[in-house]
């Protein structure tokens, strides 16, 4: 069956960084586009990046030119590279494969002083 598994969140203060990633199997991973989204306490969920089977790339005005997805097709794996992390970065960080309607279980990532 198809399994998303985030990784890489945790604690890191504003202006720090962070590499989430998403190691996916049960389906061909090369012919999917990924997303990554988000969601804050209180808020609802967001799509903060998205990569297409051919890595054409989409970013939400909040997050471009600070984060970087990407993906390796060869391990099954996408990433989110956070830079410049502000505190309204924090949010639940969940991988996503829409054409499958899959989500992973979620990573947290807090950005505090």
């Amino acid at each position: 069956q198809v399994q998303l598994v985030e990784s890489g969140g945790g604690l890191v203060q504003p202006g720090g960084s962070l590499r989430l990633s998403c190691t996916a199997s049960g389906f061909t991973f090369s012919s999917y586009g990924m997303s990554w989204y988000r969601q804050a306490p209180g808020k609802e969920r967001e799509l903060v990046a998205f990569i297409s089977s051919d890595s054409s790339t989409y970013y939400a005005e909040s997050v471009k030119g600070r984060f970087t997805i990407s993906r390796d097709n060869a391990k099954d794996t996408m990433t989110l590279q956070m830079n410049g992390l502000k505190p309204e970065d924090a949010a639940v960080y969940y991988c996503r494969v829409a054409a499958l309607d899959a989500w992973g279980q979620g990573t947290l990532v807090t950005v505090s002083s």
